[in-house]
């Protein structure tokens, strides 16, 4: 008992100093963007408009557009970096006395059925599961994984909607900051691209001149690399720009896009990856928020909590979610019918339909009690049968 207590300091002092410089080091992709960052507002403000370009409108008009541009992009970089990742709620922890059960069971299904309690306990809206249909659980934050949430490695805990991990801004791209780091992409493009068509004439320039006092040797440095730099890192952008953008349309992350998410879909686990798509538009609002002056904006606008995601074909759970902060059901606004057990679902139509529409297409026959959905009727001789529902997802077991 004796060794474990002295060797337990040995251990710690040995592993702060590297920790420290592992967090030093996870800040050098920042420190190399900034870098770049400076140096081309060094070569197009001083050496390009200041030192070269003689005409005083087009001087003042590339001031300050350029401006404008770095401006959005820096705000668009901080927000990314140090808007603080989405955390799991305390409710999807498992208490002591649960998780005494579940590290004790002796089998699987003693353990699938310590989860499916406590989930039904919690009323937690969890729809994801993995290919056997068991709870998505994180042995190592002893949780709950809500939808689309993922353990990030880097960072060690389980983020919300988490996209990926990103060194460039040392953080991770998840619900609460994917709109910044895509209005990032973008305005980072823009700034490249404007950089690179405002220098090509005097990069032209630059072979065609021979004397040096028309424009210094220093001069035709900056240009001549800060145009090459610019399409550069324009080139890289416009790929990853598009590739990002064509995921917001799906709705998907890019861990989606690699492991489909999985439904129940004819009684069994399938992957779907366009389970939480609700059309193009639904899904741009999704991220960028149903505020069009924001859109463009890196200011927090996204919809929902980041625990709970409306599902293509599926009514969320009726039952109050308990989270930290308010669910947001884009797709349930009217008040349920039936006997508490079985729902009425609403079939989304992904091109048509708004987020937060209540277009309700069933309808009660009440000398009948009939229920009608997509034009499919169930004639039952009882009060209220169950309702068959016209959608591409069932609901979980």
């Amino acid at each position: 008992m004796s060794a474990t207590t002295t060797m337990a300091p040995k251990f710690s002092v040995l592993t702060t100093p590297c920790r420290l410089c592992f967090k030093a080091a996870k800040w050098l992709p920042v420190i190399f963007i900034v870098t770049v960052v400076v140096w081309s507002y060094y070569a197009y403000v001083i050496q390009l408009n200041i030192g070269t370009i003689a005409n005083i409108i087009e001087k003042c008009f590339y001031l300050i557009a350029y401006h404008v541009l770095l401006g959005l992009f820096l705000w668009a970089y901080w927000q990314t970096i140090f808007t603080d990742i989405g955390t799991v709620p305390k409710q999807f922890r498992l208490p002591p006395t649960e998780l005494d059960r579940y590290e004790s069971a002796e089998t699987e299904e003693v353990r699938r059925d310590v989860l499916e309690r406590f989930i039904q306990k919690q009323s937690l809206p969890v729809y994801n599961r993995t290919m056997t249909g068991d709870i998505r659980y994180c042995d190592k934050c002893v949780q709950i994984k809500p939808d689309r949430c993922h353990h990030c490695s880097v960072c060690g805990v389980c983020v919300l909607k988490l996209d990926h991990h990103c060194p460039w801004v040392n953080n991770c791209v998840a619900f609460t900051n994917y709109k910044f780091f895509i209005l990032f992409l973008g305005y980072a493009l823009l700034y490249c691209l404007f950089i690179g068509a405002t220098t090509l004439q005097y990069f032209i320039k630059f072979w065609k001149v021979r004397e040096k006092n028309e424009l210094g040797e220093e001069g035709k440095f900056h240009i001549l690399f800060v145009f090459f730099v610019s399409i550069m890192f324009a080139i890289s952008l416009v790929s990853l720009f598009g590739y990002h953008i064509f995921l917001v349309v799906k709705n998907r992350s890019t861990l989606e896009s690699f492991r489909a998410p999985i439904f129940r879909l004819n009684h069994a686990w399938l992957q779907d990856k366009d389970g939480f798509s609700l059309g193009a538009f639904n899904n741009f609002v999704e991220v960028f928020g149903d505020n069009k002056k924001l859109w463009f904006l890196p200011v927090a606008s996204s919809l929902g909590d980041g625990v709970s995601y409306p599902v293509r074909g599926q009514q969320p759970p009726s039952t109050t979610t308990a989270t930290t902060s308010p669910v947001q059901s884009y797709g349930s606004t009217q008040t349920s019918l039936g006997d508490g057990v079985t729902y009425p679902q609403r079939c989304v139509d992904e091109d048509t339909d708004d987020l937060l529409g209540a277009r309700q297409r069933w309808a009660e026959d009440e000398e009948e009690n009939e229920l009608v959905c997509t034009g499919y009727a169930n004639n039952h001789t009882h009060a209220l049968e169950e309702v068959v529902v016209q959608g591409n997802h069932t609901n979980p077991v």
